[in-house]
């Protein structure tokens, strides 16, 4: 790979994977709610599961959606239900009695590895992360290419999601108010939906 290649790709890395995303959202709002090692499953469901589902896009599974385009319609439609589902459980929740925090946006219980991992399938963020990635910033073409792609995305993706979870663990101490904690889920709920808005008009 190319110095100039490599400069491209880690430019476009860092810049989708800092900014705000279904991810980082809900990674944000599971340190606040039950702090970083709890969420540390979630984090690496995250960090892990994106280049994985990336190697399988960018050995083929982006053609299957030319041969079969009905399927691309089916993944919309579950992504934006998937998703407001999502937005729908992190708004409502509420600290319960005495504990200072939500009950987080799984329903009382972070999500574990493997529900994060899953959880990339159905993210329209990363489908089109995955896409771009793996056919503008291809070092070679075949498996060693996208091999290389992900393991960039998997070491910059690591240090994004900490990045997101210690964010979520730095604004805790501001919404042990309950009143705070309602606003901000209602902010966090709001942006996850925000974030369907180019899925929907796509």
């Amino acid at each position: 790979m190319t110095y100039d290649l490599l400069s491209a790709l880690a430019g476009f890395a860092i810049v989708t994977l800092f900014t705000p995303g279904p991810n980082n959202l809900m990674l944000m709002a599971s340190g606040v709610s039950f702090g970083y090692r709890r969420t540390l499953p979630h984090l690496l469901g995250v960090a892990l599961g994106f280049p994985v589902m990336m190697l399988a896009v960018g050995v083929g599974l982006a053609q299957v959606f030319t041969w079969v385009p009905v399927l691309h319609l089916v993944l919309k439609v579950a992504s934006v239900l998937f998703m407001l589902w999502l937005a729908w459980k992190i708004a409502t929740e509420h600290a319960p009695e005495g504990a200072g925090k939500t009950a987080g946006p799984s329903g009382g219980q972070p999500l574990r590895f493997l529900q994060a991992a899953a959880f990339q399938w159905v993210n329209p963020k990363a489908w089109a992360m995955a896409m771009t990635a793996t056919s503008a910033y291809l070092p070679a073409p075949g498996l060693a290419g996208v091999m290389a792609v992900a393991a960039v995305f998997c070491g910059l993706g690591l240090l994004s999601s900490h990045t997101w979870v210690l964010a979520g663990r730095a604004v805790a101490a501001l919404l042990r108010d309950p009143r705070h904690l309602r606003v901000f889920n209602l902010l966090m709920a709001l942006l996850l939906v925000v974030t369907l808005w180019p899925l929907v008009m796509h």
